[in-house]
């Protein structure tokens, strides 16, 4: 696990924010693992649905202003990831992983793509 975690980690820190390495580093074990496979099988194909991909869009909400976002849904472990595409080096920008608990998992990437 080590090598997958320190290859994510460098991963995340170049494509992703700091706060996801640090979201990924509270969750156990065993939602460690499913994230990183989910992540990795995205990863793979990480456009929106609407065009082939494994990632589901999210949009602009009351709360939230999240167009051109998208989600990974793990509904066993009740946790979201939420990304941005970056089309000019094709990096899957990592933004948050945390748990659906009603919208806050939205609300929170809010705040970080808004730094």
């Amino acid at each position: 696990m080590l090598h997958y975690f320190t290859g994510l980690d460098f991963y995340l820190a170049e494509g992703g924010l700091k706060e996801a390495v640090e979201d990924l580093k509270r969750l156990d074990f065993s939602q460690r693992l499913q994230v990183l496979k989910a992540i990795d099988k995205v990863s793979s194909n990480p456009f929106p649905q609407t065009e082939g991909g494994y990632g589901k869009p999210l949009g602009n909400r009351d709360s939230t202003k999240l167009a051109g976002y998208l989600k990974i849904k793990l509904k066993k472990l009740g946790l979201r990831v939420v990304y941005k595409l970056v089309m000019e080096n094709d990096v899957m920008r990592v933004i948050i992983i945390s748990a659906r608990a009603d919208d806050e998992v939205y609300l929170m990437a809010q705040k970080r793509t808004d730094k």
